[in-house]
C-alpha cells in the first residue's frame, strides 16, 4: 500500500517550474547571505582592524625615527660645544700654566735657531675678561730666524700676542762659514693670557639684634 505524500510536497510538486527555479534561486541567495555575512564581515573587520594597527605603528616608528634623529643632532651640538670649551681652554686656560708658556718660548726659539738673550716674566695684569701675563724677551738671530719664530708662536693653541718689538745692533754675521746674513738684536714683549680668578662668594649679612629667630 503506498504511503501517500504530505501536503507541502504535494503543494512544491504542483508547483510551475518558473516558481520552482525562483525558489531555488532565493534558496541560493540566501545561504550566499548567511555566507557573507558570517565570514566576510568578519574577515573585513579583521582587515580594518590590522589597517589601523599597521598605520599606529607606522606612526610610532616615524616618532622614533624623529626622536632618533633629534638625539642624533643634540649630540653633535654636545660633542661640537665640548670640542670648543676644550679649544677655547687651550687658547684661554684656568690657570697661569707660567712654566709652559716659558717652555714654549723656549722651545720655539732653539727650534728657530734663535739665541735667548733675556726671558723675564712680568707681573699680571688683570682685566675685565681676562688676565695679562707678559713676558720681557730678548733674542738674537737672522732676521728669517726671527719670522720663523714669531709664525711658530702663532701656530701654538694658546693665544699670544707679541708687542713692543724693538729690532736693534744689525751686523753682519761673525763666523767663517758666513753667508752673508744680517743678525740683529730684538726686544718683545710676549704676552699671554688666562682666564680671571672667579668671584668669591659674598658672606651673608649678619642678621640685626631683636630680628625673628635670633
Amino acid at each position: 500500500m503506498a504511503t501517500p505524500k504530505s501536503g507541502g510536497d504535494q503543494s512544491f510538486a504542483r508547483l510551475p517550474a518558473a516558481a520552482k527555479a525562483a525558489l531555488g534561486l532565493g534558496l541560493v541567495a540566501l545561504i550566499g547571505a548567511v555566507y557573507y555575512f558570517a565570514l566576510h564581515l568578519s574577515l573585513d573587520e579583521e582587515i580594518e582592524t590590522a589597517q589601523s594597527q599597521h598605520t599606529q605603528l607606522e606612526q610610532r616608528m616615524s616618532a622614533a625615527r624623529e626622536r632618533n634623529a633629534e638625539y642624533v643632532r643634540l649630540r653633535e651640538q654636545v660633542s661640537q660645544r665640548e670640542g670648543l670649551d676644550r679649544a677655547n681652554l687651550r687658547a684661554l686656560p684656568q690657570d697661569a700654566e707660567t712654566a709652559a708658556f716659558l717652555q714654549d718660548l723656549n722651545r720655539i726659539a732653539e727650534l728657530s735657531g734663535l739665541q735667548i738673550r733675556l726671558v723675564e716674566p712680568r707681573p699680571e695684569e688683570p682685566d675685565e675678561h681676562y688676565v695679562k701675563l707678559p713676558v720681557n724677551l730678548q733674542i738674537t738671530g737672522k732676521y728669517h730666524q726671527v719670522s720663523r719664530f714669531f709664525y711658530n708662536i702663532s701656530r701654538l693653541d694658546r693665544l699670544i700676542s707679541m708687542e713692543n718689538i724693538q729690532i736693534s745692533n744689525p751686523r753682519a754675521e761673525a763666523s767663517e762659514q758666513t753667508d752673508g746674513s744680517t743678525i740683529v738684536d730684538v726686544d718683545v714683549l710676549a704676552t699671554t693670557y688666562r682666564r680671571p680668578d672667579a668671584p668669591e662668594p659674598q658672606a651673608a649679612a649678619p642678621t640685626p639684634a631683636g630680628a625673628p629667630g635670633t
